[in-house]
């Protein structure tokens, strides 16, 4: 027969394995660090969440590390010379995971673009965002997607919005 000391051992310890399930399931839970706003890691996480290969360039002000995914979307993350994500751009077949590449910035996208709002039955207006702290610019249609956001407050002095258009890009 068990003593009421070992059954109490027996439940604290049975509590303790608990409550590190519980927070390694809240951890596991939380989103990785978004890209724009991010740091390296964060290029890195988008670049393994996306299965792309990656390739950078650098600039006198800034690096682009770009993202090609295997369905021919191409992803380009803008970064300061501090090491901090300052704009994204994308443009393919698909529109690349959102949620993923704009972090807690994407709740402002939901929240500025709602209603499903149409132009004369034509499709939907492209998604916009125009905030002081953040500029985004998204459309296209199936088969073709786009899309470009910024943090205007942390872009290089040097830089021009006119590096995110796509039309160039491979």
């Amino acid at each position: 027969m068990k003593t009421s000391s070992e059954n109490r051992r027996r439940r604290a310890a049975c509590l303790a394995v608990g409550a590190m399930a519980g927070a390694a399931g809240v951890i596991a839970a939380l989103p990785a660090e978004a890209a724009l706003g991010g740091s390296m890691s964060s290029v890195e996480q988008d670049r393994a969440h996306m299965s792309a290969s990656l390739l950078t360039t650098t600039s006198a002000t800034h690096s682009v590390h770009s993202l090609t995914l295997a369905n021919g979307d191409l992803v380009r993350e803008f970064m300061n010379p501090d090491g901090s994500v300052f704009a994204v751009a994308w443009k393919g077949p698909s529109r690349p995971d959102l949620r993923q590449l704009l972090g807690d910035r994407f709740a402002v996208l939901q929240a500025d673009n709602t209603g499903g709002v149409h132009r004369g039955g034509h499709g939907r207006v492209p998604m916009t965002v125009n905030r002081s702290d953040f500029v985004l610019r998204a459309g296209g249609h199936s088969g073709a997607f786009w899309g470009l956001a910024y943090l205007p407050g942390q872009t290089p002095a040097a830089f021009s919005a006119k590096e995110l258009r796509m039309e160039d890009a491979q």
